[in-house]
């Protein structure tokens, strides 16, 4: 079989959500890919680059502002797709979060710190914002997915799918805590991802407007 870079990273993603990203080895995936391993090396120097590579295919593609979309509402929806990239692969987040940047990443990376700017950011701001809304998406689909793998392997049944008096049980000597998850639910979920974007984005535009009045 003939491969290029695209099937190999392809290959690999599919690896990925069969096996996790701990038994994702070059050996298995030219087992996968029906070639043997050095077949590999002459398309990626070592898997790390293999992983970076595959970290850009797990960011979403670039989409500049439609019709009517100001910068608070195009950094949602852009925080939202690349939640919804990372958390449709196996340990997306973490191969996102250990990944190094390459041409094509940093390029659209410009391209959105060209957006804000023309909304009115300033090039360190609009850095600062962008890193910012990066960090919160990748770390919290990070925590989720290492969250639902520790119960999968320990057999367990995640917290916020017990029935009541299980929960009590759990948080009886916590009554703050009880509290909170009896109002918020799960606090790793998607109600709670969305408040704390919106707590960001509020920020962000908090020290847009200190900017332009200093």
């Amino acid at each position: 079989m003939r491969v290029d870079r695209r099937t190999i990273v392809e290959a690999a993603l599919g690896l990925l959500d069969d096996e996790g990203l701990d038994r994702l080895t070059v050996r298995r995936l030219a087992e996968r890919l029906g070639v043997k391993s050095p077949a590999l090396y002459w398309h990626f120097r070592d898997k790390r680059e293999l992983l970076d590579r595959m970290a850009e295919h797990l960011r979403p593609p670039q989409s500049p502002p439609g019709p009517g979309e100001d910068w608070r509402s195009w950094s949602l929806r852009r925080a939202r797709e690349h939640r919804a990239a990372l958390l449709s692969h196996r340990d997306a987040a973490r191969v996102v979060a250990g990944s190094r940047a390459g041409a094509a990443t940093l390029a659209a990376f410009d391209a959105e710190l060209a957006v804000l700017v023309g909304f009115g950011f300033g090039p360190v701001r609009a850095v600062r914002a962008a890193v910012l809304v990066d960090h919160y998406v990748v770390g919290s689909v990070l925590q989720q997915q290492a969250d639902a793998q520790r119960h999968a392997d320990a057999g367990e049944t995640p917290p916020e799918d017990l029935p009541e008096e299980a929960r009590a049980a759990l948080t009886g000597a916590t009554p703050t805590l009880a509290a909170a998850l009896a109002g918020g639910g799960d606090p790793g979920g998607d109600e709670a991802f969305e408040d704390g974007l919106l707590m960001i984005v509020d920020g962000i535009a908090a020290g847009l407007e200190r900017d332009r009045t200093a």
